[in-house]
C-alpha cells in the first residue's frame, strides 16, 4: 500500500509552547489509523496542519503526493473532516445544512440529490432530513456530522474523537458505516479516540506525548512490545494461585495472574498442568499499552 499522508520532522510552537515537536509518521491508503495522546500531545494542531486550516512552524506534510506548501486547497479537496465539536447551523434543517455544504464543492441540483441520496441510505437519515438540527440528539448529529464530511466523496476521512458521548447502539452504528466505507471505496479513516476498544481494531497506531511520537505499531505489536499477557484461572483456591509466586489479583469468580509473554504463560501451565485445568489466556490491552507507554490515562475531551 502506498502511503497517502506523510508527516517529516514537522513542528509547531505556540509562543513557548512546542505543540508539535519534530513529529514524523506516515499512514498508508485505505488503512484505520489510530492517533493516540492525552489532552495537549499535540493531536488537534497535528490535523488542523494537515488539513491546511493551521500554517506550521517548519518540515514536511505530504497528502496524497502532494505538498501541503504547493497544493492546500487541493488537499482539502481529497479530506473530509468530522471535528470533536459539531460544525452544523443549528438553526437551520438537516436537508440545508447538507445542500449548502455541497455547494461549496459545486454539487447543486440532480447531482447533490443523488449524493444526498446515497448518503441517507448509508446513514439513515430520511427521517431526519426535514428537521432542525439544533433538535436532533447527539447521536443524531453526528451522523450529520459524518454525512457532510462525505458529500464530496473524500479520499481520506479525518475522524476526531467521533464517537465521545455517545451510546453503544450509535457508536456501533457509525462504526458499520465506517467499516462499509473502507470495505467499499478503500477509503483511509484517520481516528483519534479516547475508547481503546477501538484502538484496538487501527491498522496502525500512533502514540504522541508531548508534540512527539512515543510508540508506533500495529495493536498487536504494541502489545507484545509495552504489556505482558494474563492468565485468568477458574475454579482453584488461592492458595495454589498464591504459590506460583506471580503477580495475580482476584476478579469474581477468578483469579488473573500476569506474566511477560505467551512463551512463559506457556511454560508455566505446562509445569503445573493439574491446576490449569479451566483457564484462559489473553494479551494486555491498549489501556495497558498507552499507560506504560506515556504513564497517563487517556481521557476524552478538547485540547491542542
Amino acid at each position: 500500500m502506498n502511503n497517502i499522508i506523510e508527516i517529516k520532522n514537522l513542528n509547531k510552537s505556540f509562543g513557548e509552547v512546542k505543540a508539535v515537536n519534530d513529529l514524523s509518521f506516515s499512514v498508508k491508503e485505505g488503512e484505520l489509523f489510530a492517533f493516540l495522546g492525552v489532552n495537549g500531545a499535540g493531536k488537534s494542531t497535528t490535523i488542523n496542519i494537515i488539513c491546511a486550516q493551521l500554517s506550521k512552524d517548519s518540515g514536511q506534510v505530504l497528502v496524497d503526493g502532494v505538498d501541503i506548501d504547493k497544493g492546500a486547497d487541493e488537499i482539502k479537496k481529497k479530506m473530509g473532516v468530522v471535528f470533536q465539536s459539531s460544525v452544523l447551523d443549528m438553526p437551520l434543517s438537516v436537508y440545508d445544512n447538507l445542500q449548502s455544504r455541497a455547494a461549496l464543492y459545486g454539487i447543486v441540483g440532480a447531482e447533490f440529490e443523488e449524493r444526498l441520496k446515497e448518503l441517507c441510505a448509508l446513514l439513515d437519515l430520511d427521517d431526519l432530513l426535514k428537521r432542525t438540527v439544533g433538535k436532533l440528539s447527539g447521536g443524531q448529529k453526528r451522523r450529520i456530522d459524518i454525512a457532510r464530511a462525505l458529500l464530496h466523496r473524500p479520499k481520506i476521512l479525518i475522524l476526531d474523537e467521533p464517537t465521545t458521548g455517545l451510546d453503544p447502539q450509535t457508536r456501533k452504528k457509525l462504526w458499520d458505516v465506517i467499516y462499509s466505507l473502507r470495505k467499499n471505496e478503500n477509503m483511509t479513516v484517520f481516528l483519534t479516540t479516547h475508547y481503546m476498544e477501538e484502538a484496538s481494531e487501527a491498522d496502525y497506531v500512533v502514540i504522541i506525548d508531548s508534540g512527539s511520537v512515543s510508540a508506533k505499531g500495529t495493536p498487536l505489536e504494541l502489545k507484545n512490545a509495552y504489556t505482558g499477557d494474563y492468565i485468568t484461572i477458574y475454579n482453584v483456591e488461592e492458595e495454589k494461585v498464591k504459590s506460583l509466586g506471580l503477580p495475580y489479583e482476584p476478579i469474581r469468580d477468578a483469579y488473573r495472574i500476569s506474566v511477560l509473554s505467551t512463551k512463559i504463560a506457556t511454560e508455566l501451565i505446562v509445569k503445573n498442568t493439574e491446576l490449569f485445568v479451566d483457564y484462559e489466556i489473553t494479551k494486555g490491552k491498549m489501556d495497558d499499552v498507552f499507560l506504560n507507554v506515556t504513564g497517563k490515562k487517556l481521557t476524552g475531551g478538547d485540547g491542542k
